[in-house]
């Protein structure tokens, strides 16, 4: 621990500025995404410090920023509306309670699961979504309480002013890289509006962030399983939606940096987070790959840059609210375009003529789904897209060799993997009425997988049986041999022990032992 935080000072500058131009940047999201769940604005920013401080104090992925999330506000939304926020916070803390879990039972290895097309999509759907995020900031209240675009000097004032903030990002890391690009915009921006008097929008016109340290609530909810029954699917979807979107991250985060994370404490990071969150009036959170981008290229590479920018967070609360509310919400737009620029994966339109049609395929499902659904929707679905791709495309590669041997026994020399999605073309290989007394199965180069492949071979032998003929299984490997035993009563046949091959023969000795 001494060590960590000896690194940690080597560092001490890059990693505070870096955790100020986040927090600078987490305020407008985190009151953003409060409206959008109906709730208070400083209930969204309570969970953006609570969630912030605690994953960067025990989670797995230095550099990672996590707070409140638009992928988990608009599953929250609904609860509140039909229930209140007190249902929110004791929900928030059962979600807690479940990722706690996944992490202790180590399901955050699954992650591994995730194949690259899906990432590829996750990321370009993510980088499209933060971009229509920013949209409703060019729109303007009317008089009768509508939205309508910004049209005339006000527009251009705001594309100027953000286009001027991505121009110093872009830039002046071609100078310097003493302070991070994003502080410098983000202050010069507010400057040149503090100082010219210009009329353009500021945080302070979104909502105020004044207020005091995050009280302890403890949620005023009837403690019984009605109340259990209410709050437990939300809080599944919720705990399944955040882990995905923290690990995903994690995942980014490691390629772009060469490091490797840790799942399964991100997980217990999280949930702990999101449990102390909810008895503080929080709306809980997950990892924020907008907000972990502008860190990461900040230059906050280590857990420090969290702490900073949850302990920045909440000194704006208490002390210095009017400062912040006079930030230009341009500048905060400047720099989340920068990020959507740097999180979209450019090369894809590249790729797309060089890699197989069904990655491209699952890549751009995954984006458009993370666009017009959420993140975990967009991710099982290219999960199980990628899966059933993988599977048809092994089921078609099963084929057999076919010969007689010198005794006259038909040799059918099985190639490819047998299971769910192959065996009905492996069935389809054999010639029951036409084939010898003796018909041998050898299972050298391929192996058989699943319950589908135990049917469809105890299928086979019965067919063999019927018409008077033995089905020998040679080469079983030792994991074929043990499923098949554990199978037991599931198959018409049971296999005895043999080194080198064995016999389907007839409904009591089932898979004999023969030479």
């Amino acid at each position: 621990m001494f060590n960590l935080y000896q690194k940690h000072g080597a560092h001490f500058k890059d990693e505070v500025l870096s955790g100020l131009t986040v927090a600078l940047a987490l305020v407008p999201e985190a009151v953003a995404f409060a409206f959008v769940a109906g709730v208070s604005p400083l209930t969204g920013l309570y969970a953006a410090f609570m969630v912030g401080l605690i994953t960067s104090v025990i989670g797995g992925r230095p550099g990672m920023i996590s707070g409140a999330t638009g992928a988990l506000a608009v599953v929250m939304v609904a609860l509140v509306a039909q229930h209140g926020v007190e249902y929110l916070f004791v929900t928030v803390v059962l979600m807690g309670i479940l990722q706690v879990s996944f992490g202790i039972f180590k399901f955050g290895k699954f992650i591994r699961m995730v194949p690259y097309p899906v990432m590829i999509g996750f990321v370009n759907g993510l980088a499209i979504v933060i971009f229509l995020a920013q949209l409703p900031q060019f729109q303007t209240k009317l008089a009768d309480g509508s939205m309508a675009w910004m049209t005339g000097g006000a527009l251009w004032l705001m594309l100027g002013l953000v286009a001027l903030t991505m121009a110093i990002m872009h830039f002046l890391p071609k100078f310097t890289r003493a302070v991070p690009a994003g502080l410098v915009a983000i202050v010069t921006i507010t400057l040149i509006i503090v100082f010219s008097s210009l009329d353009t929008k500021t945080v302070g016109d979104i909502a105020s962030i004044e207020g005091g340290f995050p009280p302890f609530h403890i949620p005023s909810v009837p403690w019984n399983l009605e109340t259990l029954w209410i709050i437990l699917p939300y809080a599944f979807i919720l705990a399944a939606i955040g882990l995905i979107e923290s690990l995903l991250t994690m995942s980014v985060l490691d390629e772009m940096t060469e490091t490797r994370g840790q799942g399964n404490r991100v997980c217990v990071g999280q949930g702990i987070s999101n449990i102390f969150t909810g008895f503080f009036s929080g709306m809980g959170g997950c990892a924020m790959i907008g907000q972990s981008m502008i860190n990461i290229s900040s230059g906050g590479l280590r857990n420090l840059s969290g702490i900073a920018a949850a302990l920045f967070l909440l000194s704006f609360i208490l002390f210095a609210s009017p400062l912040i509310e006079m930030i230009p919400i341009a500048a905060l737009i400047g720099v989340m375009f920068m990020v959507v620029l740097g999180t979209f994966e450019w090369g894809t339109f590249q790729l797309l003529n060089k890699i197989p049609r069904h990655d491209a395929f699952v890549s751009i499902l995954v984006a458009v789904v993370t666009v017009f659904t959420d993140l975990a929707i967009a991710v099982i679905t290219g999960v199980i897209t990628a899966a059933l791709v993988f599977a048809w495309n092994h089921a078609r590669h099963i084929r057999a060799d076919m010969y007689i041997d010198e005794e006259g026994n038909k040799i059918y020399q099985i190639f490819g993997p047998l299971f769910f999605a192959s065996a009905h073309n492996f069935s389809s290989l054999f010639d029951v009425q036409n084939d010898p007394k003796d018909v041998i199965i050898d299972f050298a180069h391929s192996r058989v997988s699943d319950h589908s492949a135990i049917e469809s071979i105890d299928t086979l032998a019965e067919r063999y049986q019927k018409e008077g003929k033995t089905l020998h299984l040679r080469h079983l490997s030792s994991d074929c041999r043990d499923l098949l035993k554990k199978a037991g009563d599931l198959i018409e046949v049971n296999i005895k022990e043999d080194p080198n091959y064995h016999v389907a023969d007839d409904k009591l000795a089932g898979l004999k032992r023969t030479r």
